[in-house]
């Protein structure tokens, strides 16, 4: 009996033996790694460490972000700086924008921060955990790379805030006239909450506000922070703006970003989304066909009084009474923005 149960036990155990022999030759392999684990790997070079440790995504990540409002270039600007081979932005997430509203809402109600600082939450607190946040979405909704950026039009309203939870972060904000951005979202009928599609004036006021408030936020961004970027400019003059941009980014030139459609659906190149309204013109390579769409498409009444319904054009350097502007020519913007003059100074990166 003794003899029986020795002889079945050494059966079972080489019969475990060679079914784990087999299946380490078949080829199976481990799960792969996550997006993040290897966006850690890539840059912290944490390959060893835990992954639950809070230092694994830290504060002073140099992040880019990329916003303005709709229809402004922002999918454009990003499918540019996706082609380039040290970043990688990826679609819309849509989370972020509405968390940074939500905390935004948490700062302004004086009762639910007296109730929120009675509860141990505090600022610090709440910034660590918006951070977090942030961060995991941004690494683990797409590939690693040596940079990072975000694409959520409207998280520039919270500029200020950004620019304070991640003090190495850089943004890029995209201006556009806004007769053309209006006539963009309404022709293709891109909804905003609280913009009614079917009025012009509604739609260039609330233009006019959204973009004054991601604009100064630019201005009054640290020295380095902020650089504002024309759609204009961008596709009349590509390779200028481009080589201008990754200078202010700190990244070497790559030819690629002047050809991103070559890289679209390509490993390491382009993802484009197939729910966001730009994916079918950035497929296009860069082209001007998108400047002078909106003349004659305003009411009269609206053109008439563009002026006061959209001060930001003004601001902006866009001539409210031109139908169209000459977009070819300089605009004072540029000289607002604390940036810019001195990028003009400054030696280029080598291209």
């Amino acid at each position: 009996m003794r003899n029986t149960r020795a002889s079945l036990l050494v059966g079972c155990v080489l019969l475990c033996s060679v079914s784990l022999l087999y299946l380490g030759m078949s080829g199976i392999e481990c799960p792969p790694k996550s997006h993040r684990h290897r966006w850690m790997e890539l840059n912290l070079g944490l390959a060893n460490q835990s992954l639950s440790s809070p230092s694994l995504f830290p504060e002073d990540t140099p992040l880019i972000f990329i916003g303005g409002f709709p229809r402004s270039g922002t999918t454009l600007m990003r499918a540019m700086l996706d082609a380039h081979g040290a970043v990688r932005c990826g679609e819309e997430t849509r989370v972020i924008p509405r968390l940074l509203a939500m905390r935004a809402t948490w700062s302004r109600s004086v009762k639910e921060r007296m109730r929120l600082d009675e509860a141990g939450v505090t600022d610090q607190v709440l910034d660590s955990a918006v951070r977090a946040f942030l961060l995991e979405v941004i690494v683990g909704h797409g590939e690693p790379a040596l940079r990072l950026c975000n694409k959520d039009p409207f998280a520039l309203k919270s500029l200020s805030y950004l620019a304070h939870i991640f003090p190495k972060a850089k943004f890029v904000l995209m201006l556009r006239d806004g007769r053309a951005t209006v006539h963009s979202m309404i022709s293709r009928k891109v909804t905003i909450s609280g913009f009614d599609l079917t009025n012009y004036r509604d739609c260039l006021t609330k233009w006019s506000s959204a973009v004054e408030t991601m604009f100064s936020q630019c201005q009054a961004a640290p020295e380095g922070r902020c650089l504002p970027v024309r759609y204009e400019h961008l596709v009349l003059h590509p390779q200028e703006e481009m080589k201008k941009l990754l200078h202010f980014l700190e990244l070497p030139w790559d030819s690629a970003v002047l050809h991103h459609e070559e890289l679209i659906g390509k490993a390491g190149g382009v993802s484009l989304s197939k729910v966001e309204r730009s994916t079918d013109q950035v497929m296009k390579p860069v082209n001007t066909d998108a400047l002078n769409t909106w003349v004659g498409h305003i009411p009269p009444d609206v053109v008439n009084d563009m002026a006061a319904i959209a001060p930001m054009l003004s601001r902006l350097g866009y001539d409210p009474r031109a139908n169209p502007p000459d977009y070819t020519r300089p605009e004072p913007v540029v000289s607002l923005f604390n940036y810019s003059e001195s990028v003009k100074a400054e030696t280029p990166h080598p291209s």
